[in-house]
């Protein structure tokens, strides 16, 4: 008869390997991690019987995986490749249609500003045409202008 210890082992390291060559989310790891800890539990104890290693095997993988979905903190992977990264704030435009708090407008740049001359201006202020303005934020696909005194 195949002996518990064996079978925990190659099931540990079953979900180990599948975990590093095909998902990657770190989620099937702790089940791996869980057989491998009853497979040496079992090492040590042989005569434990099996719903007692079930029991274990599913307190120590459920376990394992609540506390390192507690702990674990996912870094940032969006890219910011194409996104405003804040050096438009401060520049200098020419409003082309008035905006105000209740109107949104456009302002023009002498130079391109993230890929376009023009862009739709949102302000809390009325500013006519051909007034001077300074962007303070971008929201959106529109920034928020301020005018030049």
């Amino acid at each position: 008869m195949i002996e518990a210890t064996w079978v925990w082992a190659v099931l540990g390291i079953v979900l180990i390997a599948v975990e590093i060559l095909a998902i990657g989310t770190l989620y099937v790891l702790w089940f791996g991690i869980a057989a491998i800890c009853l497979a040496i539990a079992t090492w040590f104890f042989p005569d434990t019987p099996y719903a007692i290693q079930f029991i274990a095997f599913a307190i120590l993988s459920l376990g394992s995986l609540a506390i390192w979905r507690r702990y674990y903190k996912r870094n940032d992977t969006s890219s910011p490749v194409g996104q405003s990264q804040g050096e438009e704030i401060g520049r200098i435009g020419t409003v082309v249609e008035a905006t105000s708090s209740t109107q949104n407008g456009l302002i023009r740049f002498t130079q391109g500003l993230m890929g376009s001359r023009e862009w739709m201006a949102v302000s809390d202020e009325a500013i006519e045409i051909n007034s001077q303005a300074k962007v303070i934020a971008v929201e959106g696909n529109a920034l928020r202008i301020t005018k030049i005194s």
